[in-house]
């Protein structure tokens, strides 16, 4: 980064006390009207050790409704964290729509660090920095209002703040050996943060003068306000542009990957208590494996009403140790779940090592219910299948073993079931009118599910595709396809 951003500019104290009086009125009504807006607001606050980040973000506490602030400072990860996906908790840090995240460093302070210091080459800090883009750009496409501060010191001004921070004793501790070291390599750490600061696009970075605190803060403070008003004013309009309507209605039902299945295949009852015996056995050994080299693994069961995803998952779950899994039922998002990413709700639930966690419907619903009912609008579904993909790779790549099964059955079958839970006392409230309707639509699920298997088959990814209408041949082949995955991923 180069050595100015800029002429220093001071406020007179008398000045100041006046704009602070305006400016918190403004942010307050901003605040406001943000409570009941449709998009969160992310402020990523970055500097140089003794920049003033952290007297920013405590006057921003002081000047706004607390109850409105999420306010998040990520130090080195904790076991719990480290057992996660990289990204677990970023993902939980987020607020819901209609409140104000204020992040010091955020996810910017890992990578800067370890490239400034040696600890990664420059081809490591690019990747991270695209893993950066790819959450922001996620964040942003969802409605998300990003902010991102930069303030500014030079080498100077940084030493006399941490001498300053270093002599006081209520503020001495905030000054460690990382930030000495940061000091001493000033020159190094500049140079990464000015790729840093050109590299990432996902909301600009703005540059703050920060040698006067009362310029910073007035700044700043007017750029947070000018945003929310600006992003409220067009909120209405973008909102009104959306487009829910989908073409599968206006398609042809053409074969898919679901119609060239043989729905013929059966198992004998004799045959499938051997091989249910049998590979329940392999599962449990598996499983065991896992546990003891700390390998996660996520199944995801999707299907048509009535296609025995649950029948599966109890026959899977019966070789399993109750303490190893957990299995999550997916319905309609509650409130708090509406209020964030759709993705928020399936990064809370991922196991932590060693551990088992099965989703009964997922992620999916965005690509398929949500799409063919008009829950989620043209944009949000087709580029669903890009951010799917992106989440699933971040979970193989962390090391988790992940299975998905479509179990599918025809359209015969599923009368047949739904007239006999109609009938069976202990079936019947599985039932639903919806389920009903959605039988109306059979020829846009089908459709739905060819596009969502050919955009999301992928390498590290594959879907099995079940043949589901004798339901001992797939309950088998579930879990010997289970079996077969963890002994894979096991022997890598």
């Amino acid at each position: 980064m180069t050595e100015t951003a800029g002429p220093v500019h001071y406020i007179p104290r008398n000045q100041y006390k006046s704009e602070v009086r305006r400016l918190r009125t403004e942010l307050l009504a901003a605040q406001n009207r943000l409570g009941h807006a449709r998009f969160p607001v992310l402020i990523v606050f970055g500097g140089v050790a003794g920049a003033g980040k952290s007297e920013t973000i405590n006057q921003l506490n002081q000047w706004l409704d607390p109850r409105g602030i999420v306010t998040r400072a990520f130090d080195v990860p904790s076991q719990e964290e480290r057992e996660r996906p990289e990204y677990w908790r970023y993902w939980l840090s987020l607020p819901p729509k209609g409140k104000i995240g204020m992040y010091l460093n955020g996810w910017y302070e890992s990578p800067l660090h370890n490239f400034a210091y040696g600890r990664i080459d420059r081809a490591a800090f690019e990747r991270k920095l695209d893993r950066i883009d790819a959450f922001e750009r996620e964040l942003a496409d969802d409605g998300a209002l990003l902010l991102k501060f930069w303030i500014h010191i030079d080498k100077e001004a940084q030493e006399e703040r941490l001498r300053a921070l270093e002599q006081d004793p209520l503020t001495s501790w905030r000054v460690s050996a990382r930030e000495k070291e940061t000091c001493a390599r000033y020159e190094d750490y500049a140079q990464s943060i000015e790729h840093l600061l050109q590299r990432t696009g996902a909301g600009p970075w703005q540059i703050v003068a920060g040698a006067d605190p009362n310029f910073r803060m007035l700044t700043i403070a007017t750029a947070i306000s000018n945003a929310i008003s600006e992003r409220l004013a067009g909120e209405r309009k973008r909102h009104e542009q959306a487009v829910y309507a989908d073409e599968l209605g206006e398609l042809p039902h053409v074969p898919n990957v679901l119609t060239q299945l043989d729905m013929d295949q059966q198992l004998s009852k004799k045959d499938y208590r051997i091989q249910l015996e049998k590979y329940q056995g392999q599962l449990y050994r598996l499983i065991q494996r896992a546990r003891e080299l700390n390998r996660s693994t996520i199944l995801v069961f999707e299907g048509a009403d009535a296609a025995g995803k649950g029948g599966a998952i109890r026959r899977l779950t019966t070789a399993l140790e109750a303490r190893d899994f957990q299995v999550i039922p997916i319905a309609a998002p509650t409130d708090e779940e509406h209020a964030q990413h759709y993705l928020w709700r399936f990064w809370r639930h991922l196991p932590r090592a060693g551990r088992v966690t099965i989703f009964d419907r997922s992620w999916y619903g965005r690509v398929l219910v949500e799409r063919i009912e008009g829950f989620a609008c043209r944009d949000e579904w087709q580029r669903a299948f890009s951010e799917i993909n992106d989440f699933e790779r971040q979970l193989v790549d962390h090391g988790t073993v992940l299975a998905k099964f479509w179990i599918h059955i025809d359209k015969d079958e599923q009368f047949q079931r739904f007239k006999d839970r109609q009938v069976t006392p202990y079936k019947r409230w599985k039932m639903t009118d919806e389920d009903w309707r959605n039988r109306e639509k059979w020829n846009h699920y089908e459709a739905a599910v060819d596009d969502m298997v050919a955009r999301t088959n992928t390498d590290c990814a594959p879907w099995t595709l079940v043949e589901g209408n004798d339901k001992r041949f797939a309950r088998v082949k579930v879990i010997r396809t289970m079996c077969e995955r963890l002994q894979q991923a096991l022997d890598t």
